[in-house]
């Protein structure tokens, strides 16, 4: 048995849909005003092998923020004549809608590049316009991200307020393969300047040949059960996939300086700003990272690494996110658990992105490079980063063994034991602990302290310990956990965290009333 597990450790195999989105089927569309976003465009297409003939330059506004006539003059009218121009697509009345729609279409993906801009403004509504209806709330709101309106830029006659609905949503096929003609997937390489936009290219390619590897970190703030469904719907997955997740079920969001080492994925609400280990400087994500954080505007500065989500998580060496540009509502915004089910199973991102997300032409915006398939299938023999090792052979067990914990168990600790592996140590501490055998967990978060090198991975073990006991309601087992490590912190960093949940655990006395000193009196 020993040996058929070395065996699996050397090759990957996720689930992969069988027909991909080929280069030809991409559209680059680009603001011919602002070179870097030909420069960035022409990289792209280079880097992908998309036909240079697949590039568009329109020239555009220089602004992120364009008006809707802006948006119609400049981008959707002057696209629509391209793929006219060249053949692309063919349009006709639909019987059945009235709208002028494509009936045929080469193209399937546009790839929105750094200086397209980015939002759709809402349009002053005249004085003598009648109200809304009271049971539409999304009637009087027309505006808009310019990449979920360029999704059905080819369709004539639809209003401008409200929501379309996306039909790939809940699709589980390739979207090559869906009769969609209507509809353009699209997604934005962008983000808190041209460095970034760059490097979500490349971290997309060097990562797809040995497959996104690493810790998951999903922070469920407890808001909303819609949101709190989506994000233990992942933790679910990753615990089928044998991805080691960390789980925070409290409130607030995880503390600043929380040792979030080894992240190759986020997930997590609700906080209006970037907030907690990513306000660290010295926090990075592993490279192929996918992060997302829910709120309300997480997207609406991308070029601000410390505004809102979108822009911090990029800056903070993410390669894909999605976001929204103004207000969207939870049901109307990507839902997570989907997203990520399609990401496991090998669909590009730009597909995983669109499965998961219910309208079109409303607030959504889909960050990072659309071809890129962070659980790829590979053949054997693939390469295997070093690094990647210890992950790996922990996805490959759930694989081998699925349904017989007991034996997977046995074959971890055996390679645990000749490997000295802190990661896949507290990988299995974290088993136990969310199946609540504390006895099991504390005897794994003990090897894994022995084993862990960095003192941000043995810090964080003070964390699951204290969490332990928090979850069962033992605030002081968890306080005494929490201070002793702080005397140990000094000064470092990782000091504050320990001080955020100790406050929030035993917050200070409200001095009395009589003990406030009374403001000095003018003579």
């Amino acid at each position: 048995m020993q040996r058929i597990f070395l065996m699996l450790v050397a090759f990957a195999a996720a689930v992969s849909p069988a027909v991909a989105i080929a280069p030809g089927q991409v559209a680059v569309l680009y603001n011919s005003a602002v070179e870097e976003s030909r420069e960035l465009a022409e990289h792209y297409a280079e880097e992908r092998g998309i036909p240079r003939g697949n590039l568009v330059g329109l020239p555009m506004p220089a602004a992120r923020d364009i008006s809707r006539a802006a948006y119609e003059s400049s981008i959707r009218d002057p696209l629509r004549a391209h793929f006219d121009s060249q053949n692309w697509w063919r349009r006709a009345l639909d019987a059945n809608t009235g709208f002028t729609l494509p009936v045929q279409n080469r193209i399937r993906v546009i790839a929105v590049m750094r200086g397209v801009p980015l939002r759709v403004k809402p349009e002053p509504k005249p004085e003598d316009a009648p109200p809304p209806p009271a049971d539409d709330p999304l009637a009087k709101h027309d505006e808009a991200s310019v990449d979920s309106e360029l999704a059905v830029f080819g369709v004539d006659g639809v209003p401008t307020a409200g929501v379309l609905q996306n039909h790939y949503f809940r699709s589980e096929r390739p979207f090559a393969q869906e009769p969609m003609p209507f509809l353009v997937l699209t997604a934005r390489i962008d983000g808190p300047g041209m460095a970034v936009s760059r490097r979500l290219i490349a971290d997309a390619i060097i990562t797809e040949k040995t497959g996104l590897w690493g810790m998951a970190y999903v922070d469920i703030a407890n808001k909303f059960p819609q949101g709190d469904e989506w994000l233990e719907g992942i933790v679910e997955a990753n615990r089928n996939a044998g991805i080691p997740t960390v789980v925070d079920r409290f409130n607030p969001t995880l503390p600043k300086n929380y040792p979030m080492d080894g992240a190759a994925l986020y997930y997590g609400w609700y906080d209006h700003q970037v907030s907690g280990p990513f306000l660290n400087p010295r926090f990075r994500f592993r490279r192929g990272a996918v992060a997302v954080h829910i709120h309300s505007f997480s997207a609406a500065q991308i070029d601000n690494p410390a505004r809102h989500w979108a822009a911090p998580l990029l800056a903070a060496g993410a390669a894909a996110t999605v976001g929204n540009v103004y207000e969207p509502y939870l049901h109307l915004t990507h839902h997570l658990d989907i997203l990520h089910d399609r990401l496991l199973k090998g669909f590009t991102w730009v597909e995983a992105a669109w499965m998961s997300m219910p309208c079109t032409s409303w607030q959504a915006v889909v960050l990072g490079d659309p071809l890129y398939r962070p659980f790829p299938e590979f053949p054997e023999g693939g390469a295997i980063d070093p690094k990647d090792a210890d992950f790996r052979a922990l996805a490959l067990a759930r694989k081998r063994w699925p349904d017989d914990d007991d034996e997977r168990r046995k074959q971890l600790e055996q390679a645990i034991g000749r490997t000295k592996s802190g990661d896949m140590a507290e990988a299995l501490a974290l088993e136990w602990i969310d199946e609540g055998n504390s006895g099991q967990a504390a005897l794994w978060l003990g090897r894994a302290a022995t084993f862990h090198e960095s003192p941000e991975d043995r810090l964080r073990l003070v964390f699951h310990r204290a969490a332990m006991h928090r979850k069962v309601g033992d605030t002081p087992g968890a306080l005494a956990v929490l201070r002793e490590a702080r005397e140990a912190a000094g000064e470092t960093p990782g000091a504050e965290a320990l001080d955020a949940w100790i406050t929030r655990l035993d917050p200070p006395s409200e001095p009395a009333a009589d003990a406030v000193p009374s403001r000095p009196t003018t003579p």
